[in-house]
């Protein structure tokens, strides 16, 4: 039966346990030396008031005495000594109960030593960590409530509308056929809006738990991009965008079905955020990274539009996170986060730019041999 192989500590983890083991050898020499100065006293004691004699001739005594002072001290002082290594454990221990309890604002400051120091840095990250968390996943339950609550609430007035228009046909208030049809195209719409946000939160629950690239293949990167583009074309065409292809044929080995989803969410998100008549740019090019001595193809999707301001930057593929506040355009913040983690499934990396004409969405894949 194989034992589980136990963590190795770090440095400093490893330094904060040998300086625990130091405070814990110096409290038992204090406990020592202290058991030592009150039996010298007594014998001390012993000889001054007479007793000396006795004491020679009961050779069990000193023994009897030295037993006495050990079991005053290590039940009196060893409390009072051992207070000063355990007292930020013991405040370790209640912090960690409010954070188990919800309280993630909770910090805690152990002093200065490196003891101290180690659990205070260890304990304020993991708080913190547990506190991001919170956060997003407040933010994920607001966002997809409102996601889910519009489309729903609309499904709903026109399938009512619908249903009372079947039971009263000869109402005045009748629909007309372009009515129904109009209405009916929009439960149709609104449906697939739902699809897509539960398809897209199950994609990124499925990637993050992916830790291995599977179903390699070798195929034709530039025809998958033009695919990608065509199932979008009711998308760009109702704004009537132009599509600019800059590209010649590129092949890559790479997961077609999980590219495929990068392409499909960044050519919808550059059509959700590009303004009416606007432009959107597809390009791929290879590039030769010097510091990794291997070659990569690296594609840019740019958009025209409002440019994203540094905090935006920096806060785009943050999962759940939207730029825009106010819901106006469908999605749950989710699709960005899809492609970034994807993008590392694949080794490469995915960045964004934006100056007040364009923002470029960057993806770098190496090139497999």
């Amino acid at each position: 039966m194989k034992h589980a192989k136990r963590p190795r500590l770090d440095a400093g983890a490893a330094k904060a346990q040998a300086s625990f083991a130091l405070i814990c050898s110096l409290c038992v020499f204090v406990i020592l030396v202290i058991t030592f100065l009150i039996f010298s006293a007594g014998t001390l004691i012993m000889q001054y008031s007479g007793l000396s004699e006795y004491v020679d001739n009961t050779s069990a005594i000193p023994f009897i005495f030295c037993a006495i002072a050990s079991f005053v001290v290590g039940f009196s002082i060893t409390p009072l000594i051992l207070r000063i290594p355990t007292g930020p454990v013991n405040r370790l221990i209640s912090s960690m109960r409010r954070l188990a309890s919800g309280h993630f604002e909770e910090r805690i400051d152990l002093g200065d030593s490196t003891l101290g120091r180690e659990l205070t840095d260890s304990f304020n990250t993991l708080a913190s960590e547990l506190q991001n968390t919170e956060l997003l996943r407040s933010d994920f339950i607001n966002s997809f409530s409102h996601e889910f609550k519009t489309p729903m609430v609309s499904i709903r007035g026109f399938a009512r509308i619908l249903l009372r228009d079947e039971q009263n046909p000869d109402s005045q208030e009748a629909l007309t056929h372009e009515q129904r049809e109009a209405y009916l195209s929009a439960i149709v719409d609104e449906s697939t809006r739902l699809t897509n946000m539960a398809t897209n939160v199950l994609h990124l629950t499925k990637v993050e738990n992916q830790q291995i690239l599977t179903d390699v293949t070798e195929f034709n990167l530039s025809e998958q991009l033009r695919r990608c583009i065509l199932l979008l074309e009711k998308a760009w065409s109702a704004k009537n965008l132009t599509i600019v292809t800059d590209f010649s044929e590129f092949s890559i080995r790479a997961s077609e079905e999980l590219l495929g989803q990068v392409w499909l969410n960044l050519l919808d998100n550059a059509v959700k955020y590009t303004p009416q008549d606007g432009r959107i740019t597809v390009r791929i090019y290879t590039r030769a990274e010097l510091l990794r001595a291997r070659s990569s193809l690296q594609v840019d999707v740019i958009n025209t539009g409002s440019p994203l301001t540094p905090e935006q930057q920096k806060r785009v593929f943050d999962k759940f996170w939207q730029g825009d506040t106010s819901h106006a355009s469908a999605g749950a913040g989710v699709g960005l986060s899809i492609v970034r983690k994807i993008v590392e499934l694949h080794g490469g990396t995915v960045t964004v730019g934006s100056d007040p004409q364009e923002t470029t969405f960057s993806v770098v894949l190496p090139i497999r041999r």
